[in-house]
C-alpha cells in the first residue's frame, strides 16, 4: 500500500514536506507522532494521527507514539491561548500506561516484526539536560528570528489572548526539535506527523537536525501534516456540551460513543468514514452512492458508527449500543432494557421528566394509580391515568399495563433501582426507587 496515495484519497494530508513520498517509497522509514500525556485517556481529537501511524504501519513503515511528558510539564503555544496545567512524574507515568493500553487497538507493539510500534516518553531524555547544556547545546542552533517567524509565536505576541507569551512556551519549539533530533540519532526516524497546528514545531525539528548533523553527513529529515477536522457546521469536531468524546468507557459510555457518531451530518459522516475507519476506497465509494439514493436510511452513519464502536469498544459493546437506541424507538422489549447497565440506561433516558420514591413503598407494593398520578405527576388525575390505561396507552419498561389495580412492587425495578413509564408512544418517565 502506497502511504501517501492512501492518506490523499482519505483527505488526511495538509502539508508534506518535498521529498517525504519519496522517502516512504524508497524504504521502510520510521515516523512519530507526539501524544500529549495530560490525561489517562485519548479522546477522539487524537484520532486522526492515531490513524495516521495505523496506515502508516499496515503499510509496512515503523510507527513511534512519543508521550510528551517533558512537553506535557512545559504547554504548547499552538493555537492555545492558554497555558496547560503541569503534570507530576507519577501522573504521567500513569497517564502513559494508559495511552498505550488504547493505542494497542490501533498498533501492534508486540509482534515482534521489523516495523513493530515503540511507544517513548521525552521525559527519558530530556529530564537529563540541565538548563546550561540545554542552551549551549541546543539553543545555539537557531536564531530567535528563525523562531519568532512561527506562526504559533507571531499570533501570541500579537496578543491574541490577553496572556502573551512565556518564555517557557516560547522555548517549546526547541524541545520538540530536541525529541525530532533525538528519535532520529536513537531510531533513525526521519518523519515527525502531526496536525497542522504543529507544522511549525514540526520543521524546528527538521532544522535542528539539519543544522547539528555531523560535518559529511547528509541529514534529511520530513515533516507532514494533517487537516484539523471541523464540522460541516463550523463547530468544533469532538466536543459537546458535556465536553470531549473519551475513547475510555468509563469517560464516555460506549452507548454515548456510539451515538455521537450515528448523530454526524451527511457531509461530515462522508468526510469521517474516509478518516477514522480502514475501509477501502471502493467500500466509502460504494456507501456514500447508496447513501445518496436514500438519505433517510442514514447507511453512511451506521456504518461509521459500527466501524469506529466495534474498533473501540469491541463488537458487544457495539451490539449493546445498538439495541439500546433501539429502546427509544419503540422496538425494544423488557429483555433487552434488563440486559443495559445503569449508565447506558441513564444515557438513553437523559433528560426526560424524572420523580423520586423511597423504595421501601415498593415492599408491599404501590397500586399502579396511586403511583401515576399521586406519588408522581406523570398524570394529573387517577381518572386520567385510568382511562388511558384502558385505552392500552400505558407501558410499564416497555410492557403494556392492562391491569388498572396492578401493584407495582421491587420485582419491576431495572438495575435494583428504576421504573420506566411510557406514556403514548414518545412520552417517557423515569422512576428513581431509594
Amino acid at each position: 500500500m502506497n502511504f501517501v496515495e492512501e492518506l490523499k484519497w482519505r483527505g488526511m494530508i495538509h502539508d508534506m514536506m518535498p521529498g517525504t513520498e519519496e522517502q516512504l517509497q524508497k524504504e521502510m522509514t520510521t515516523a512519530y507522532v507526539g501524544i500529549d500525556p495530560t490525561a489517562d485517556s485519548l479522546h477522539i481529537g487524537h484520532l486522526v494521527s492515531v490513524m495516521m501511524l495505523k496506515h502508516l504501519q499496515v503499510s509496512g513503515h515503523r510507527p513511534i507514539v512519543l508521550v510528551g511528558g517533558a512537553t506535557g510539564m512545559i504547554g504548547d503555544p499552538s493555537g492555545k491561548s492558554d497555558e496547560r496545567n503541569l503534570l507530576d512524574e507519577t501522573t504521567l507515568r500513569h497517564n502513559q500506561e494508559c495511552l498505550k493500553n488504547q493505542l494497542s487497538k490501533f498498533l501492534d507493539f508486540t509482534s515482534g516484526a521489523d516495523n513493530q510500534a515503540i511507544m517513548v516518553n521525552n521525559y527519558d531524555w530530556m529530564k537529563e539536560f540541565s538548563f546550561l547544556g540545554f542552551i549551549r547545546d541546543i539553543g545555539k542552533n537557531l536564531t530567535v528570528n528563525y523562531m519568532m517567524a512561527k506562526d504559533s509565536v507571531k499570533k501570541r505576541i500579537s496578543g491574541e489572548g490577553n496572556s502573551g507569551l512565556s518564555f517557557t512556551e516560547f522555548t517549546y519549539q526547541l524541545v520538540q526539535g530536541t525529541d525530532f533530533y533525538h528519535l532520529y540519532n536513537e531510531f533513525n526516524c526521519k518523519l515527525q506527523m502531526g496536525g497542522s497546528d504543529q507544522w511549525g514545531n514540526i520543521t524546528t525539528g527538521t532544522e535542528l537536525i539539519r543544522r547539528m548533523a555531523k560535518e559529511g553527513e547528509e541529514a534529511k529529515a520530513y515533516a507532514m501534516t494533517c487537516p484539523l477536522i471541523t464540522k460541516a457546521d463550523g463547530g468544533k469536531f469532538g466536543k459537546t456540551e458535556s465536553g470531549n468524546i473519551w475513547l475510555d468507557p468509563k469517560r464516555t459510555s460506549p452507548y454515548k460513543f456510539y451515538q455521537f457518531w450515528l448523530n454526524t451530518s451527511d457531509a461530515d459522516a462522508e468526510k469521517y468514514i474516509k478518516i477514522f475507519t480502514l475501509l477501502s476506497k471502493q467500500e466509502v465509494e460504494d456507501l456514500v452512492k447508496l447513501h445518496a439514493e436514500a438519505p433517510h436510511a442514514r447507511a453512511l452513519q451506521k456504518r461509521l458508527a459500527e466501524e469506529v464502536t466495534v474498533m473501540i469498544h469491541g463488537k458487544e459493546a457495539y451490539e449493546a449500543s445498538v439495541e439500546a437506541s433501539q429502546i427509544l424507538f419503540g422496538k425494544a422489549t423488557m429483555d433487552a432494557l434488563k440486559k443495559i447497565d445503569e449508565e447506558t440506561f441513564l444515557s438513553v433516558f437523559e433528560g426526560v421528566p424524572t420523580f423520586n420514591i423511597s423504595i421501601a413503598e415498593l415492599e408491599e407494593g404501590i397500586d399502579v394509580l396511586e403511583l401515576l398520578a399521586v406519588k408522581t405527576q406523570i398524570f394529573p388525575s387517577k381518572g386520567e391515568a385510568r382511562k388511558t390505561i384502558k385505552g392500552g396507552g400505558v407501558s410499564l419498561n416497555k410492557e403494556k399495563i392492562t391491569a388498572q389495580d396492578l401493584s407495582v412492587t421491587k420485582d419491576s425495578l431495572l438495575n435494583g433501582k428504576y421504573l420506566l413509564f411510557q406514556k403514548g408512544k414518545k412520552n417517557y418517565f423515569v422512576v428513581i426507587a431509594e
